[in-house]
């Protein structure tokens, strides 16, 4: 069932509301039916049937039947999610027998403005605000005991900081207290938001577990009992404890498991292979998002376009077979008539309703010039209230159209789709954005939001009287496709573009293919990385749809989506390349330690170089009676201010190779935080079972490391306060091995410039949204995987590898490309040809052209991309922004401070 406001509240309300069956929520008195669920009268006796008879939007039907439905495929994508853990397993946790003992899941709810108390954070057993909040990570995860899981799920740590900063965004007072073990800030730009919450005023980071001791009666207080090693044991008292629960698999894992007939792990989730993390043990099907192991959003999004890349790759021969173009009605000609607009408020739920005063709103925008139909939607970007929109602006021909409501980041193209299926050219739209810009930064000034609102609303019709039409165009695509770096990411999304049915370049600045992974013999799961690394040399060199550049350097690249041509130097001598996108995946680099006698004594390494002597079985390091490991080494430092993800998994798996050759071998890891998340965990703890031993450093007190004697033999004695015990020891070691940092490649920039996309303030590409848009950029028809993105695990390169492989073919897959209409244009007449708009074009889309007046400038349109940096330097206003004109500007402008008298 879609959501549905209901016509009747009152009688609804009246009539339905003490029914379990239907679960509403209100949004300032707008019942919401949100499902029926098993309880529903009719379902079960064939009584009652209100429901059913109040909705006037003939969205209830209740003579359903179940039907079973056949469809032949040639591939499945198993996208079944997760399931969060439960702490009601465990009575230690106190969920379900202490009130004010939550999940990080309904501390989620009391934040969301659409929760219980919209917004407010209040305990369900006094509904009194809490000023002294404790969260306990790792609840559910990275145990033993029965009922927890071993693994770690990998999103606690920076989900519990997202929530302590909207706490203090809330409550500026509050006292949070985080119970921790390891910080697992490991992600890109992680390491930042940690220490974004951690210098918050009264915020605790305490390295203890902690357990609930007890519920005091009066208060509703609870106590937590825990340890630290300065104080020892100790209880304390909080307001609020919120348990950071962890994934656990899907409910129905083991039922699809026996539906489709594949293979699950001993965790629950879905088996897979190092080699290709999207296929499961049966052929043909697929696997995208948590179901593969506890991930980020990132990390979802772009298995799910891996998976479809996958599946394209058995689909190719019937791509586009059953597609058909969406058909519109003929664009209605407005130029000519006086500005009819429509204006359509959101309560956006209670985002925007529970703040501001929707219906004042309304009316307010009824008054201003030019509006002739407004009217609130409870979410307009609803399919029904889309409907309603296109209605509407047939039935009284409006011909521009504001929606206050959120950011246009997201909806914008909705919108405009709407006003297109409403026969009006879609740039006769404008978005208010009375959410992100109002609503969510006033919460506790409702009066003063809902007057915003209106100044919001009444900017955005000023500006959309003076609206033009703008046609969009579409350009042809050349179906082949670059690739920028010949590793693992780069070959494998080659593979799969060519096993697509499309023309690849792969260019590789070595004279061999396989970028670090030469240098990876085996993973902590055991696979051979080198065998694995033949394996796709070889496909990549048979592929008749591959041509491989290796000791390639581009010259030049230049063009525009579905358009470029870039100039390469190679050993096949000087080629210029045709292709419709780009693939970055340039790789990344080893930190060079100037720290630890690196360089100086060849017994100290890093880890690459100790993983590659342990492969060729050099008896010095096989034979050694002491080997120490130090972590983090390059990095979160101020010079480096991000984790690099992959050290503490590479140095438990070099310390449990070394174990199985010489099981008596000392082997001791020096860490700041222990960071092998996921399924890692088991390996952390398997290497701790075999007397490997782990000893924690702080980084304002570091290791030190000399060249020493002891008992007639040399050693490099390594001197690190135990903080266990509390004083300095001394660990004296054959080897010394370092986890050095994975830094960006040092053609980044060079890349950077040449394709027009930018790098991130640690260096590695910065794709276009981290959430959303985790493999593609701000400039179309490039795209990201792989190291160059940032530091990762080779299943998670490969990962994404298929999922930038995916979205190129979105692109390729067309035979043409719809290029925006909103890009600057120059008056040829007016432009004397100084070149400021050029130097600041951040894509290169405008350059100088010779005419009878001499040199003036002209724009790519294809390029531009309507940013309006040239519009803002052009000394004589020769150069304009389509859609963001003088005009349209100024009028918000002067709507902005020449308010009407009666606005108020």
């Amino acid at each position: 069932m879609e959501y549905c406001p209901v016509e009747y509240p009152d009688k609804f309300n009246q009539d339905i509301s003490n029914s379990k069956a239907v679960h509403i929520y209100f949004a300032q008195a707008i019942p919401l039916i949100t499902y029926i669920d098993d309880s529903c009268l009719y379902l079960k006796e064939k009584k009652c049937r209100i429901c059913e008879g109040v909705c006037k939007n003939d969205a209830i039907d209740l003579h359903q039947t179940p039907q079973k439905v056949s469809v032949n495929v040639a591939a499945i994508v198993l996208s079944p999610g997760f399931e969060v853990f439960d702490p009601t397993v465990k009575r230690e946790y106190g969920y379900g027998r202490i009130q004010n003992v939550v999940t990080s899941m309904d501390y989620e709810r009391l934040l969301c403005a659409t929760g219980p108390y919209e917004g407010q954070i209040r305990r369900a057993s006094d509904m009194r605000h809490p000023r002294n909040i404790a969260w306990i990570q790792c609840a559910g995860s990275r145990r033993m005991t029965p009922g927890d899981n071993s693994y770690c799920s990998s999103v606690c740590c920076t989900y519990t900081q997202k929530q302590v900063i909207l706490t203090k965004d809330h409550d500026e007072a509050a006292a949070c207290t985080i119970f921790h073990n390891d910080i697992r800030s490991f992600g890109k730009g992680f390491e930042p938001f940690f220490q974004r919450a951690e210098q918050l005023n009264g915020i605790r980071f305490i390295r203890s577990f902690a357990s609930i001791v007890r519920e005091i009666p009066e208060s509703g207080n609870v106590v937590v009992k825990y340890a630290t090693s300065d104080s020892g044991v100790k209880e304390e008292e909080f307001d609020l404890v919120v348990l950071s629960v962890g994934l656990n698999p899907p409910a129905d894992a083991k039922d699809l498991q026996k539906k489709f007939k594949f293979e699950l792990t001993t965790h629950g989730f879905c088996k897979t292979r190092s080699a290709n993390p999207m296929e499961t043990t049966r052929p043909g099907i697929f696997v995208s998002g948590a179901f593969q192991g506890p991930m980020d959003i990132p990390e979802s999004v772009f298995t799910a376009s891996g998976a479809g890349a996958q599946c394209g790759e058995r689909l190719d021969r019937r791509r586009g077979k059953l597609t058909r173009s969406k058909i519109y009605p003929p664009e209605r000609d407005v130029t000519k008539e006086e500005p009819r607009i429509g204006v359509f408020v959101c309560h956006c739920g209670t985002n925007i309703g529970s703040v501001v005063n929707v219906p004042a709103t309304v009316d307010y925008a009824l008054t201003l010039p030019n509006v002739v139909h407004a009217q609130e939607q409870l979410f307009s970007c609803a399919t029904n209230s889309a409907k309603e929109i296109t209605d509407t602006i047939k039935e009284k021909g409006l011909n521009r159209v504001v929606v206050s409501a959120c950011s246009p980041r997201t909806l914008e193209p909705l919108f405009r789709e709407t006003l297109r299926e409403g026969g009006i050219n879609q740039y006769f739209y404008d978005m208010a954005n009375i959410r992100e810009q109002c609503s969510w930064c006033h919460t506790k000034e409702k009066d003063a939001a809902t007057q915003k609102a209106k100044d919001i609303t009444r900017m955005s019709v000023a500006r959309a009287a003076a609206l033009r039409p703008l046609q969009e165009f579409d350009l042809p695509v050349n179906k082949a496709a670059l690739v920028v770096g010949g590793g693992l990411a780069g070959m494998t999304c080659a593979c799969s573009i060519a096993d697509q049915g499309h023309e690849v370049h792969l260019l590789e600045k070595d004279a061999d293919l396989g970028g670090t992974a030469r240098r990876i013999h085996f993973t902590l799961d055991g696979q051979d990385i080198q065998a694995y690394l033949r394996k796709i040399v070889r496909k990549v060199y048979q592929h008749p749809l591959i041509h491989v550049y290796t000791d390639a350097t581009i010259t030049e690249a230049t063009g525009y989506v579905g358009n470029f041509v870039t100039k390469v130097t190679s050993e096949r001598g000087r080629t210029e390349i045709a292709h419709g996108a780009a693939v970055i995946a340039v790789g990344a680099a080893e930190y060079k330690p100037a720290e630890y006698l690196y360089g100086e004594d060849g017994r100290v390494m890093t880890h690459l170089t100790l993983g590659e002597k342990i492969a060729q079985a050099d008896e010095k390091i096989l034979q050694a009676d002491s080997i120490a490991m130090i972590q983090c080494i390059g990095c979160r430092n101020k010079d480096r201010n991000y984790c690099s993800r992959v050290c503490c998994s590479h140095a438990v798996k070099n310390a449990l190779k070394l174990k199985s050759i010489k099981p008596e071998m000392e082997i001791t890891i020096l860490f700041r935080d222990m960071r092998t998340y996921g399924f890692s965990e088991d390996y952390y703890r398997e290497a701790s079972n075999q007397d490997v031993r782990f000893i924690r450093w702080d980084p304002d007190d570091k290791p030190r490391v000399e060249a020493a004697q002891a008992e007639g033999r040399a050693v490099l004695r390594v001197a690190v306060t135990d903080p266990i015990l509390g004083k300095k020891i001394a660990i004296d070691a054959d080897f010394l091995a370092l986890a050095a940092a994975v830094i960006p490649h040092a053609g980044s920039q060079e890349i950077s410039r040449f394709f027009k996309v930018p790098l991130g303030p640690d260096g590695f590409f910065q794709e276009a949204h981290v959430k959303l848009r985790p493999v593609e950029f701000a400039a179309d028809g490039v795209y990201l995987c792989g190291m160059a993105h940032y530091p990762k695990h080779i299943p998670e390169a490969i990962n994404q590898a298929y999922g930038a492989a995916g979205r190129a073919m979105t692109l390729l897959s067309n035979d043409v490309v719809t290029v925006s209409g909103s890009v600057c244009e120059v008056t040829e007449k007016t432009c004397m040809g100084c070149g400021a708009c050029i130097s600041v074009c951040t894509y290169g889309a405008i350059e100088f052209r010779e005419t009878r007046q001499g040199k003036k400038a002209i724009v790519n349109p294809v390029i531009c991309k309507g940013d309006g940096l040239c519009n803002a330097v052009c000394p004589t206003g020769a150069i304009f922004l389509k859609h963001f004109t003088d005009e349209e500007i100024l009028n918000q402008i002067d709507a902005a401070i020449e308010e009407p008298a009666d606005a108020h």
